[in-house]
C-alpha cells in the first residue's frame, strides 16, 4: 500500500480512532495521534465535533490530518535549510517571546489579586437563598445508542436484542453497538453520556424520554443521521443541587463579581501614578 493511499485511509478512519492516542500516520518519523487530531478538531468546532453528520465528521478529520501533515514536512524543512539559525526567524520568535512573556504575568498579576477576595459563608448562603432557580437541573437521561443506515439493518439487531434483559442486554447492546454502530460513539459501545430534553433532535429526543430505563426502543428511531436503536442507562428527575453541592460555584462567581471592582479600583490607582501622554 503506498504512502498516499495509507494516509487517506488513515485520514478517514479518523473519527472511529479518536479516543485512544493511536497513531494514525508518521512523517519521517514523527507520529501524528488520533489525539492530537481530536483535539484540533473539537476546537475548530467548539467542542461540538461529535454532533456534526458522519460525512461532515470524515471530511474534517481528513482536511486536519493532511494539515498536520503539512505542517510537520513544512517544518522539518525549515529545519533542514536553516530557518531557526536565521536573523529572520530569531527575531520573530523573541517578539513572540515578549509577547507571551507579558501575557503570562499580567495573567499571574491578576490571578495574586482574584485569590486574596474572601467570600463569607453568609454571602454565600443569602446567593444561594436568592437564586435557586439557577441551581435547578432539568430531567436528564444517561443512553447508549446504535447508528445504522437502513432500517433492516436495525431491525436485523433489534431481532438480537429484543429476548435479552438486564445485564445481559446492556452488554449485548454494547457488543453491538462497538461492532455494528457508524456513530463516533460506536467504540464506547454506543454511550451518549448525559444530557436533558432538547438537547437531541426532536425524533430521538421524544423517544428517549418516553421510555423505562433497562429497556431499548422496539422499533428504530430514524432522523437525518440514519435509524436509531436506543438504551436507556438511567433517568435522573428533575431537582434542586443542595447548597453543599453548589457552594464552590456561588464562591466563584461572586469572587468573579468582586474581582471587576477590585480591578476597577486598581486600574484607577495606577492611572493616577502612572504617566500617560
Amino acid at each position: 500500500m503506498s504512502k498516499a493511499r495509507k494516509l487517506l485511509l488513515s485520514a478517514l478512519m479518523v473519527t472511529t480512532t479518536l479516543l485512544s492516542a493511536q497513531t494514525i500516520v508518521t512523517v519521517n518519523g514523527k507520529a501524528i495521534t488520533s489525539q492530537e487530531v481530536n483535539q484540533e478538531l473539537m476546537n475548530a468546532t467548539q467542542g461540538r465535533f461529535n454532533t456534526l453528520p458522519i460525512e461532515k465528521q470524515k471530511e474534517l478529520g481528513q482536511q486536519f490530518v493532511q494539515q498536520l501533515v503539512a505542517n510537520e514536512l513544512m517544518y522539518g524543512d525549515a529545519k533542514k535549510t536553516g530557518v531557526l539559525n536565521s536573523k529572520l526567524f530569531k527575531d520573530e520568535y523573541k517578539k513572540i517571546q515578549e509577547k507571551v512573556k507579558k501575557s503570562i504575568a499580567i495573567q499571574v498579576w491578576q490571578k495574586k489579586l482574584h485569590d486574596k477576595i474572601k467570600v463569607s459563608q453568609k454571602e454565600l448562603k443569602e446567593y444561594y437563598k436568592n437564586n435557586k432557580e439557577e441551581f435547578v437541573e432539568k430531567e436528564r437521561v444517561h443512553a447508549r445508542h446504535i447508528l445504522v443506515k437502513t432500517e433492516a439493518e436495525a431491525n436485523k439487531i433489534i431481532a438480537q436484542l429484543k429476548s435479552l434483559s438486564g445485564a445481559k442486554l446492556k452488554a449485548k447492546f454494547i457488543e453491538l453497538a462497538k461492532a455494528k454502530s457508524t456513530g463516533p460513539s460506536g467504540p464506547k459501545g454506543g454511550d451518549l453520556g448525559t444530557f436533558t430534553k432538547g438537547q437531541m433532535v426532536p425524533a430521538f429526543n421524544d423517544a428517549v424520554f418516553g421510555m423505562k430505563v433497562g429497556t431499548i426502543t422496539p422499533k428504530a428511531v430514524k432522523t437525518q443521521f440514519g435509524y436509531h436503536i436506543i438504551y436507556l442507562e438511567d433517568k435522573m428527575k428533575a431537582a434542586t443541587r443542595s447548597f453543599d453541592e453548589v457552594k464552590n460555584v456561588i464562591e466563584q462567581r461572586i469572587k468573579n463579581e468582586k474581582f471587576k471592582s477590585v480591578m476597577n479600583d486598581k486600574m484607577k490607582a495606577l492611572q493616577k501614578k502612572a504617566t500617560i501622554k
